[in-house]
């Protein structure tokens, strides 16, 4: 078996006070591959050492990951929070057209091994916290008699979608599926439709549905939920939650966040934050997809057109598009810019900047500049967004982001849909 790829799997050297107090107990959090899950897990090992008195271990995959995003949120991290990374797994078995839920189920699966090892290493662990993906780490808490509590890096209102999925097959039999209904009711008074759920809901014929059904099975194992939201952020889903914890048909969600990075965490030095700073306050649109917000390069130009035509000043993070056979022989390289139309950023330069991939967003919505979000409605950018007091314009693309999208539209008022986008 190889070695992990950090040493730091040891609490951060006790300081006085801590040695004249018992030991601090020892948390491991398991974050599953993916920025957006592993920032708001890496907040919470960060508060459970800073508030709580708890010596956390951070622990994430090599497999499927961008290294480069990984090693930024890690390297923010105080001492008192210890990391390590399970070895990679084969992969190569798994069919070309293989998903990436499935990917990552697989992964979880074939490192739990490794996981038992490094569990053992540390020695006497408090609690074990794998990620929403990471279910059936549940087992290797089992095994050493520990409780583990599955973080849900978004909506209390997304886990009850997979609580009404768990009861809909309490008495189905194997490999029999049951599609949630259209509309689905949701807590608060709201209704979702099939083409509203995230995509591995919506077609329970398909071989992810099944797997959904499963983990959600595993989920019943857990000691509880520790969620990344609010009482008052979603009042309705908590109190439901509640009830089902009180009949004991799911395990109890605790809103333990929101987990909102802090600006420091972020690059301090950007040409987009001098640019803001020239800006009027209350003046500039955002508009960003997030780490894996992918649009079409007919949307790219589409949107592209409408900022020209807006005559609104605004701040576009630009990503590569997704692009098809003939799109990638178009002659255009890797930069983002070169996929916006010809003359765009002349025509708007001054009350416009266009930038390449990233930017610091707490940083910009928190910026007095700032009036504004298109966003993709991703939890860690809603979460963000709403703290700022920023107001959205939903332009969801994948996963839970549409469901996102009704609740702030429908339930919160913080968001509006555009009107030629009613059905997404």
């Amino acid at each position: 078996m190889e070695p992990f790829t950090s040493a730091a799997v040891e609490p951060a050297p006790p300081t006085a006070d801590d040695q004249r107090d018992a030991p601090r107990p020892h948390v491991v959090l398991l974050a599953s591959p993916g920025a957006g899950h592993l920032i708001p897990l890496a907040e919470l090992a960060r508060r459970l050492a800073d508030h709580h008195g708890v010596a956390p271990t951070l622990v994430t995959f090599a497999d499927l990951d961008n290294p480069d995003a990984r090693s930024a949120v890690l390297s923010s991290l105080p001492a008192s929070v210890a990391t390590a990374t399970l070895p990679a797994v084969p992969l190569d078995d798994l069919p070309a057209d293989a998903g990436l839920e499935r990917m990552l189920f697989e992964v979880v699966h074939r490192s739990l091994p490794h996981l038992r090892v490094l569990l053992r290493s540390i020695g006497s662990t408090a609690a074990l916290v794998p990620d929403f993906f990471c279910a059936a780490a549940l087992s290797v808490a089992a095994e050493l008699g520990v409780p583990g509590y599955i973080f849900f890096p978004t909506s209390i209102t997304a886990l009850y979608l997979m609580r009404r999925t768990v009861e809909l097959h309490d008495f189905a039999a194997a490999g029999e599926n049951h599609a949630l209904p259209d509309p689905l009711e949701l807590p608060g008074g709201v209704s979702l439709r099939t083409a509203e759920f995230p995509e591995a809901f919506r077609d329970s014929t398909a071989p992810v549905y099944g797997q959904l059904v499963e983990t959600g099975r595993l989920y019943r194992g857990a000691a509880g939920f520790l969620a990344n939201s609010f009482y008052e952020l979603e009042p309705a889903a908590v109190e439901d939650s509640k009830k089902a914890a009180e009949k004991g048909t799911f395990p109890p969600a605790y809103p333990v966040g929101p987990f909102v990075r802090s600006s420091s965490d972020e690059a301090g030095e950007s040409a987009c934050l001098e640019w803001l700073d020239l800006q009027p306050a209350g003046s500039v649109v955002f508009v960003s997809f997030g780490s894996f917000g992918v649009l079409s390069v007919e949307q790219t130009r589409e949107l592209a057109a409408g900022l020209d035509m807006s005559g609104h000043r605004f701040l576009w993070v630009v990503r590569m598009p997704s692009l098809n056979d003939a799109h990638r022989n178009g002659g255009h390289d890797e930069d983002p810019l070169a996929w916006v139309p010809d003359g765009f950023l002349e025509r708007t330069r001054g009350r416009g900047l266009a930038v390449a991939a990233w930017a610091p967003q707490v940083r910009v919505l928190s910026h007095p500049a700032t009036a504004a979000f298109v966003s993709h409605c991703g939890w860690n950018s809603t979460l963000e967004s709403v703290s700022a007091g920023v107001p959205m314009i939903a332009w969801p693309l994948h996963a839970e982001q549409k469901v996102n999208a009704v609740i702030l539209t429908d339930v919160w008022g913080t968001a509006l849909r555009p009107a030629t986008a009613t059905g997404w």
